[in-house]
């Protein structure tokens, strides 16, 4: 008889994957870690196979969890897709969510269309601000889900997109070749702010802090105008912009990872099925595994 696999195990073990810990991913996936120990056993069992190897405080996965993974990542997909179209067309009420404005031009379009969609009877209220804030909005329970940048909390951020890091300028302007180098960055407390004065720093070259602004839409504007050198993510590219390389003497930037955050005092069924269509929508992770 086929052993089939049971779906609630597959989440866990793809946060696991994911996150590196099996304490992180008892976080996202609201179970105590002895559960999420149980869980990950249970699996082993089931397919006959280990899927962990311990790295110093890391899990890490062995060949067979690797090979698991991208049928761990399609089964629950499909999953959040067959209960989203069959399971809960009543509901109704008002979700919050929360994105960036550097990607709300490029996501939310397609995530309202979806979920409107199926959910008609739903008030979805937005809330576009930069993802150390929607953090402090999280924690203080005023939104139900956040899209953020992961790397601007600590806290456990369900990891569905990664996208490059790019520096950006006009594609009419030659303000690159400035010495010193004027820059349109993100508030003090911006990890991508950091992460680009630091590549900066270690090839020698001479900057100056021309803008800065917590909205995107200002930041682009700088760069789109000539006055100034920025960091996006791929997303956030608009017409008008040249993405400057390590041939124009720009250092590669790291990959910036986008995930969810949910409301850690209350979970609604409103927000669980928000989150599927927003990984429907969005998810590069499982269709970069299954290539």
């Amino acid at each position: 008889m086929t052993t089939l696999l049971d779906v609630d195990q597959l989440r866990t073990f793809v946060a696991i994957a994911e996150t590196g810990s099996f304490t992180r991913a008892a976080e996202i996936v609201h179970k105590t870690q002895s559960a999420v120990s149980m869980q990950m056993k249970r699996l082993e069992e089931r397919i006959a196979r280990p899927l962990f190897v311990r790295d110093g405080r890391q899990s890490k996965l062995t060949e067979d969890g690797e090979r698991l993974l991208d049928y761990a990542r399609r089964i629950v997909k499909l999953n959040v897709e067959a209960v989203s179209a069959f399971g809960d067309e009543e509901l109704t009420g008002r979700v919050r969510l929360g994105v960036p404005d550097d990607y709300a031009d490029r996501y939310l379009p397609e995530i309202m269309a979806r979920f409107s969609r199926v959910y008609p009877g739903v008030e979805l209220t937005v809330v576009c601000e930069p993802s150390v804030d929607l953090v402090l909005r999280i924690d203080g329970g005023d939104l139900d889900i956040a899209i953020v940048t992961s790397c601007e909390t600590t806290r456990a951020v369900e990891v569905f997109r990664q996208e490059q890091l790019l520096w950006v300028t006009s594609s009419r302007h030659a303000i690159h070749l400035d010495q010193p180098l004027p820059l349109a960055l993100g508030r003090s407390s911006c990890k991508w702010r950091h992460s680009a004065i630091e590549s900066l720093d270690r090839i020698g070259r001479s900057h100056r802090l021309l803008f800065s602004s917590g909205n995107a839409g200002a930041i682009s504007a700088a760069v789109l105008a000539g006055l100034a050198v920025s960091v996006s993510a791929t997303s956030g590219l608009r017409p008008g912009m040249r993405v400057l390389t390590p041939a124009d003497g720009f250092p590669a930037l790291p990959p910036c990872q986008i995930g969810l955050l949910r409301n850690p005092h209350e979970r609604s069924a409103l927000a669980d099925a928000l989150a599927g269509h927003i990984v429907s929508s969005l998810d590069n992770l499982s269709a970069a595994a299954a290539e």
